[in-house]
């Protein structure tokens, strides 16, 4: 894919209209690669201006923070908003919360304000817009959905409206899980449980939240969050639906059912 990175923006005295975060899961993780690149492909479809950072995005701190190392948490969130300043950024997207309640609701106090938005809320944006066209007879129309709410999207920042609408344009059946919204359950991943060993108990959040999941009589499980998928993609294998439940983030869906 080419895909500009704001280096190359400013070589060619261009400005693009968002920077979009890409995230460290967004970055290594195999799985959230297939994500960065639908919600690319997204972006490109639409014709929207966006840039990365490229080698030059680091960490934003959340899991130094979260594991109490304030110390390191700080560096990590210097060094960024440096190059973010540099380049006197304004905009910028994520598709990871965790990156997105970071840069939004930490960042300022460390002098680096900018407008942040889930990649979900744009999507919500492009096609309130009428710049997203679905497919006739898409490959979800008419199947079963149910979604996911993050922590850090859902109940740290309120964001529970724009998933689900970006969802409702597929013609496919939403169906919620009995915790959801501000009773949401979380996947298991938060607060840098994602890089550690459990605590011993009698059972895994994820294998829990992968029942609930699979109760729903869902045949997709829409995902907003890369550690989300990560623990919500092991929850449904343990429950042993892996065969007819999908686990999928809201940008592949979109990206898969798109003209």
């Amino acid at each position: 894919m080419q895909v500009k990175s704001m280096a190359e923006f400013v070589a060619s005295g261009d400005t693009p209209d968002i920077l979009f975060w890409v995230g460290c899961a967004g970055s290594f993780d195999q799985r959230a690669q297939k994500i960065t690149k639908a919600f690319a492909t997204i972006l490109d479809k639409v014709g929207l201006k966006f840039a990365i950072l490229g080698k030059e995005e680091g960490c934003t701190g959340d899991p130094a923070r979260r594991a109490g190392n304030e110390f390191l948490f700080q560096m990590m969130a210097y060094n960024n908003i440096q190059i973010l300043n540099a380049y006197n950024v304004q905009k910028i997207v994520t598709t990871c919360p965790h990156c997105f309640n970071t840069l939004k609701n930490e960042y300022p106090e460390l002098g680096g304000t900018y407008e942040v938005i889930h990649h979900t809320q744009l999507l919500q944006q492009l096609i309130d817009q009428g710049k997203i066209k679905m497919k006739e007879g898409g490959t979800f129309k008419g199947k079963k959905i149910t979604y996911h709410d993050s922590c850090y999207l859902g109940r740290a920042n309120e964001v529970y409206e724009a998933p689900r609408q970006v969802l409702e344009i597929l013609d496919a059946e939403l169906v919620e899980m009995k915790r959801c919204r501000s009773k949401g359950l979380c996947c298991g991943a938060g607060g840098a449980q994602m890089f550690k060993e459990e605590e011993k108990g009698t059972t895994r959040i994820n294998t829990e939240r992968g029942k609930e999941a699979v109760e729903t009589g869902a045949e997709v499980v829409a995902m907003n969050c890369p550690f989300c998928m990560t623990m919500l993609t092991d929850g449904v294998k343990e429950n042993g639906a892996e065969d007819h439940v999908k686990v999928l983030d809201i940008a592949e869906i979109i990206a898969n059912s798109m003209q």
